[in-house]
């Protein structure tokens, strides 16, 4: 047991924890954190949003080497895939990103320490974390210590869900993990579920040259998206060679020969198919095992959620929790926010996460991407509003790129013109989001973005006519 009494000592070092402990650092706070691998970053930069984005970088390259270049006037030989460097510069970005963050919590004085932690005792305001310290060698592993801290944050995050009768073996039967590692391209790649994951890493597989089938409960992929949204991203995979099975579950998957045979059934009645692989990518579920929560009297809602205030802390006094443990969306970025504005609250300040205005993109190509209230949800609340749409088609620099898939939608109230959402389909539609996330953060109209200067020509300018397009004033639509 150490004598050091720790302002905060956080348990998670991914996006919402590592950023905390920055933070707290930087607010004079003497802060600990306990990670279990021996990178830090968490999910998100292991084995998840990083990884993920260097693949879709590299396989868009190879698609449109082997699919566009032609069109541009470069000709080639067909390009050749070297899967294993692929795979070695995914890795490589992954290294730079994780030691980054390494480098941060030396320049901030942050003690890190490889282990499982769970909160322990409580002797008056005084808590303690139970650490069981791994990746120490022989004789350090399994090396129990005890440190005191005044305050816990719990981020911890999440793990894939398995299916029942489709458990994960690590080879044929996967979650995200393992198919941002495959050794080769699958011949055919099931994707049960069509979420986030599940189409940006079916997106990565399909460019590469496999055949891939999406299979959703659901009759339409991303639940939360603007329902034309949905539609034109679904339209724009299946002219890439995606194939969808909506309102259609899997009933089993059993060996055959090298693959697997799955039985399916939905509104198509019942089939089978053959597949080397299966991806199931159907969400994720917060990590609270083994934390220790009733020693701090903490109980998980019927969501298996941690409970929180609008200072994050939890039922236990003294013991906080962020990102994937608590209510909202599982995304990096909301982890971060929180991680910064709970530090901030607890040195006194009165940062707020405005969760209104939190982005969501799916990475796929085009890309997609929203922010605010969808058409479905005005209509559903009632509300009075107006729709400006403006397509990438009219789009110079669009144009330039050969790539004039997909809109922008601008829902504004009719009344005031203030913005109630954005939605993107198209290139780039990550990046153009930001633009989308500020105006609407400082309480915009459509009026208001119409008349900002954006450059030409550029991909921008389409959320410029959109904003236009509320008020039937467009100009080259």
């Amino acid at each position: 047991m150490t004598d050091t009494i720790y302002d905060l000592i956080i348990i998670g070092g991914g996006p919402g924890g590592y950023v905390a402990a920055i933070r707290g650092a930087q607010l004079g706070m003497s802060v600990a954190v306990v990670e279990k691998r021996d990178t830090l970053g968490g999910v998100c930069l292991n084995e998840g949003c990083i990884p993920s984005k260097a693949l879709l970088d590299s396989s868009e390259h190879f698609a449109t080497a082997r699919d566009k270049f032609a069109g541009h006037g470069i000709l080639i030989d067909p390009p050749r895939l070297d899967l294993a460097r692929m795979m070695a510069r995914k890795d490589d970005v992954v290294k730079k990103n994780t030691d980054g963050i390494a480098y941060l919590f030396k320049k901030n004085g942050i003690t890190l320490l490889q282990g499982s932690g769970r909160i322990g005792g409580k002797e008056g305001e005084i808590y303690t974390v139970e650490v069981l310290r791994t990746g120490l060698g022989a004789q350090g592993s399994g090396l129990r210590e005890n440190l005191k801290t005044k305050r816990i944050l719990l981020a911890t995050g999440s793990s894939a869900v398995e299916l029942p009768g489709l458990p994960f073996d690590g080879e044929k039967i996967v979650s995200a993990r393992e198919a941002l590692s495959f050794d080769a391209v699958p011949e055919h790649l099931l994707v049960v579920g069509a979420g986030y994951i599940g189409l940006e890493l079916g997106s990565v597989w399909l460019r590469l040259g496999a055949k891939v089938t999406v299979v959703e409960m659901l009759d339409k992929p991303l639940a939360t998206m603007d329902g034309q949204t949905a539609d034109a991203l679904v339209r724009f995979l299946k002219k890439q060679g995606m194939k969808f099975l909506f309102g259609t579950k899997v009933n089993s998957a059993v060996n055959e020969g090298n693959g697997l045979k799955v039985a399916l059934s939905g509104t198509s009645g019942e089939q089978e198919l053959l597949c080397d692989k299966i991806l199931v990518a159907v969400g994720r579920r917060p990590l609270t095992d083994d934390l220790g929560l009733e020693k701090a009297g903490i109980v998980l809602d019927s969501s298996g959620r941690i409970g929180v205030d609008e200072n994050y802390q939890t039922s236990g006094e003294g013991v906080y929790a962020i990102g994937d443990l608590i209510s909202g969306p599982m995304l990096a970025h909301k982890a971060s926010e929180e991680g910064v504005v709970f530090v901030e609250r607890l040195h006194g300040e009165g940062s707020k996460v405005e969760y209104e205005y939190l982005p969501g993109v799916c990475y796929t190509w085009p890309e997609a991407a929203a922010v605010g209230k969808t058409e479905e949800q005005l209509k559903s609340d009632g509300a009075d509003y107006s729709v400006g749409k403006f397509n990438f088609l009219a789009n110079g620099r669009a144009r330039c790129m050969d790539e004039t898939d997909g809109f922008v939608k601008i829902l504004a109230q009719k009344e005031t013109g203030r913005v109630l959402g954005i939605h993107i389909v198209g290139p780039r539609a990550s990046d153009l989001i930001a633009e989308a996330v500020t105006a609407m953060t400082f309480g915009a109209t459509a009026e208001d973005i119409a008349m900002t200067f954006h450059a030409h020509p550029t991909l921008a300018e389409t959320i410029k006519e959109a904003a236009l397009d509320v008020n039937k004033k467009a100009l080259h639509a």
